[in-house]
């Protein structure tokens, strides 16, 4: 059986693309689920697929957190990875499809894991939000002028989340196109330097990510000009979902712009609106689809053998035990630990 992906939530379980790609498993917060429940339901995921890989961003509720970490700990298994990458809601649920897809795959469950990491900087997550606000998680300034317009009910902004934030205001009807970068294809012909240098991916494929984000096009909005997020410059699909803002905005005028391969509406994650400080929104992912390139793109890392479980991974860090590729330096408290000051 393949290494199971798991979540925390129904809504963050994205529609298969295909018929081999598998579903995700569900971890149960402790409200709907006692302990026991919990033990009994993630030693017979173990028992099936040898292995899990939960996505845990740090926005979930904290009692869900401990959850995980209490189950884990209680059961002694070193076969449970709790990834902590912070993408928002809709974002993180086309993570876990992404992992799904690659499950299949002859990766190893270590490399999956670690894998994580890397394909989120692959990954453009926003929204068109009628209010910013509350907008509190998304670096991006928000001045006087843009909280004041909040108030206003044709008010209309356009955020990206990741890779890098941005902010723009759009018409009241939210018309506007976005920029995409060059038409670059695949995203592995930026990935040379993955496969020829060991260690950190993350960095590397971030400032990837943030580079792809800095292209695109300065576009009108209704005779006013906006500086519209930037999408990805290489082929995509978008997924979106509606919240309590009408507008068509994001399958009309984004999924254009960026020249994304395809679009896919999934009904809104409960946890989106308090990640995005309104319901007023339309929360939009945009990632890679096809499997070969997935494929491609983790491949082409270098592997390597954690030092401390044993696992393989790829980057700087074990998905399952968090050691780092490397040891850290002697810190001056170890050199120092007699007692007993340096003449």
């Amino acid at each position: 059986m393949p290494t199971a992906i798991a979540v925390t939530s129904a809504d963050l379980v994205l529609p298969a693309p295909d018929r081999h790609t598998p579903g995700a498993a569900l971890l149960h917060p402790p409200e709907q689920h006692d302990l026991e429940a919990a033990l009994a339901g993630t030693s017979a995921l173990l028992e099936r697929h040898g292995h899990v890989v939960a996505l845990v961003p740090p926005w979930l509720p904290r009692p869900t957190v401990q959850r995980l970490h209490t189950v884990r700990a209680i059961l002694e298994t070193d076969r449970i990875a709790l990834l902590d990458i912070d993408l928002p809601p809709l974002g993180t649920a086309l993570l876990a499809r992404q992992l799904r897809q690659l499950s299949v795959c002859d990766f190893s469950p270590g490399v999956i894991a670690s894998a994580a990491r890397l394909l989120s900087h692959y990954i453009f997550a926003g929204a068109l939000l009628g209010s910013v606000a509350k907008l509190d998680r998304v670096r991006v300034p928000v001045g006087l002028g843009a909280h004041a317009r909040s108030w206003s009910p044709s008010a209309q902004f356009a955020v990206l989340a990741h890779p890098t934030p941005h902010l723009a205001r759009l018409g009241s009807a939210g018309g506007g196109r976005g920029g995409r970068g060059g038409r670059g294809g695949s995203p592995t012909s930026h990935t040379g330097s993955h496969a020829s240098r060991a260690g950190s991916h993350t960095s590397r494929a971030g400032s990837h990510g943030a580079h792809a984000g800095s292209h695109g096009a300065h576009a009108g909005s209704h005779g006013a000009a906006a500086d519209l997020p930037a999408g990805p410059d290489f082929a995509t699909h978008l997924t979106f979902a509606r919240g309590q803002l009408t507008s068509d905005w994001v399958a009309a005028e984004l999924a254009p712009a960026w020249q994304v391969q395809g679009v896919l509406e999934n009904p809104l994650p409960a946890a989106s609106p308090a990640w995005w400080g309104t319901p007023k929104l339309v929360e939009f992912a945009a990632g890679i689809p096809d499997l070969s390139v997935l494929y491609q793109l983790v491949a082409s890392v270098r592997r390597e053998q954690c030092r401390w479980c044993g696992l393989e991974l790829i980057g700087d860090r074990c998905g399952f035990c968090a050691a780092p590729l490397t040891a850290p330096p002697p810190s001056e408290a170890a050199a120092t630990s007699t007692g007993r000051s340096r003449p």
